[in-house]
C-alpha cells in the first residue's frame, strides 16, 4: 500500500528533526575558521621564503663560479709530483788526435820507427821509386834525398816552383814539404794531400833517411 500525504510529510518532520538535533551536537569552536585561514597563509608565507633562500644560495655560489672561472684559477691536479733531478753535464768530447801541424815533428825523430816508415811509403809508390839506380817515375827518385839539393834529381823534370825553392831537403823541410806539399812549395807539380799523422810522418823520415849507401843520422 502506496503511504499517504500526511504519512510523508510526518517521515520529513522526523528527519529535519533528526538533523537539528545533530547539528547541535556538532558545533564549531569559536576562531576556528580564522585559524585555519591563517595555517593557509602561514605555509604561503614559508614557500616564499624558502624560494628566496634557495635563490640567493644559487646567486652566491654561482657568482662565486663565475669569478674563478674568469679569473684564471684552477684547481689542482689530483696526486702529487716528483722531483726529477737535473740532468748531468755531457762530459767535455775528448780532444782529437794533434796533428803534424801541431807537433814538432823534429822531437819525434830520436825514437821513429824507419820500418813503419817503409809501410807509410807504400803511399808513396805510385809516384815514385825508391831503390837505387831506378828511373823516376811520375816523381823523382828518393834514393839519397835526404840533404840532396831541391830539385836536382837526375833526369827529372820540375816545376819552376821546385827548381826556383833552393835549399836542401833537411828533415825539417822534408816534414814541411810532406806535411803539405803545395803550401809549401806554390805551384809544385806533386798532387799529394800531405800526411795528417805526426807519428807516421816521423816514421816516413826515419825510412828515407836509410834510402842512402851512409844512412842519414837522426837527430838526438
Amino acid at each position: 500500500m502506496l503511504p499517504t500525504n500526511r504519512a510523508m510529510r510526518a517521515c520529513q518532520s522526523g528527519a529535519n528533526l533528526y538533523t537539528t538535533k545533530r547539528t547541535r551536537h556538532l558545533r564549531i569552536p569559536p576562531g576556528a575558521g580564522s585559524r585555519k585561514g591563517t595555517f593557509g597563509m602561514d605555509s604561503f608565507e614559508f614557500t616564499k621564503i624558502a624560494g628566496a633562500v634557495l635563490s640567493a644560495l644559487l646567486l652566491i655560489f654561482g657568482t662565486k663560479v663565475l669569478i674563478e672561472s674568469t679569473s684564471g684559477h684552477h684547481a689542482e691536479k689530483p696526486g702529487y709530483t716528483l722531483s726529477v733531478a737535473p740532468p748531468a753535464e755531457a762530459a767535455p768530447a775528448p780532444e782529437s788526435a794533434a796533428t803534424a801541424d801541431q807537433v814538432d815533428i823534429l822531437t819525434l825523430l830520436p825514437k821513429a820507427n824507419a820500418d813503419n816508415g817503409k809501410a807509410v811509403f807504400g803511399k808513396c809508390k805510385t809516384c815514385h821509386s825508391s831503390d837505387k839506380g831506378k828511373p823516376n817515375a811520375v816523381g823523382p827518385n828518393l834514393w839519397g834525398v835526404v840533404n840532396r839539393p831541391k830539385g836536382h834529381a837526375e833526369g827529372f823534370k820540375y816545376s819552376d816552383a821546385m827548381k826556383s825553392k833552393g835549399g836542401e831537403w833537411s828533415f825539417e823541410n822534408l816534414s814541411e814539404f810532406l806535411r803539405n806539399p803545395k803550401t809549401y812549395v806554390p805551384g809544385t807539380k806533386m798532387v799529394f794531400n800531405g800526411i795528417p799523422n805526426p807519428q807516421d810522418e816521423a816514421d816516413l823520415l826515419a825510412y828515407l833517411a836509410t834510402l842512402a849507401d851512409t844512412p842519414v843520422p837522426l837527430p838526438k
